[in-house]
């Protein structure tokens, strides 16, 4: 089944407070986006990329997948104002042929071979699924007028979710036109309002979103 990725990279990096934007942002001397990308470049279930980013951006993009000789991005298109929009935008240029669609952040460098290629063949099987790792911390439900703790949770069912995401072409196609919701978390969460089942693959603890300073300083130590 041909699976293609749409990774969504046009987020200018606000929290992180940078001089230059997130994708762009060097680790140890190498494009944040590069990291993810070259992952997929040697992953035997990944057909084609296709990259979102801003449109102040693109032509530095299509520089470093020349230079890093990156050659499954295939497309690289202007995102939206906000996350869904860029992945959607990504929806709209799959290859006619694509039956799974991968869906994953330009700012998680991690990933690896191993998880990806997990994803790919549970994919063919599953309609919608997602990377997540058990939360290991105490969360407590918070009123935010009182700041007084509602509720201590059962952490035992709970999980932070991550990306790679997978779905049928079909399915995440029809999420996106069919759900109104703003500025969902994530993609898996159109899915669920569709009342479709989503399946959890176990992921990794180095799989971090870079979002801050304090993220960018642990990913050079994962790096070292």
């Amino acid at each position: 089944m041909k699976t293609q990725v749409i990774v969504p990279a046009a987020g200018i990096g606000t929290r992180l407070k940078a001089a230059t934007s997130k994708p762009l942002l060097e680790l140890k001397g190498k494009p944040l986006i590069v990291y993810a990308l070259e992952v997929f470049e040697h992953c035997s279930c990944v057909h084609s990329v296709i990259l979102v980013g801003g449109k102040e951006n693109l032509a530095a993009f299509k520089k470093i997948i020349s230079k890093y000789k990156i050659k499954k991005v295939v497309k690289v298109i202007e995102g939206g104002a906000t996350r869904r929009d860029s992945v959607s935008n990504g929806l709209k240029v799959l290859d006619a042929d694509t039956e799974i669609v991968m869906i994953h952040d330009g700012a998680r460098p991690f990933i690896t071979i191993e998880l990806v290629q997990t994803c790919c063949s549970v994919g063919t099987k599953a309609e919608a699924l997602v990377t997540a790792v058990p939360v290991k911390a105490t969360i407590k439900r918070v009123n935010s007028s009182t700041m007084t703790v509602e509720a201590t949770l059962d952490r035992s069912k709970l999980w932070q979710v991550q990306t790679p995401q997978v779905f049928k072409r079909k399915l995440i196609v029809k999420a996106h036109k069919e759900v109104q919701l703003h500025d969902p978390c994530d993609d898996a969460v159109l899915v669920e309002k569709l009342g479709m089942d989503v399946k959890v693959v176990m992921g990794e603890e180095k799989n971090i979103k870079i979002t801050t300073k304090e993220d960018v300083e642990l990913a050079e130590m994962i790096l070292d």
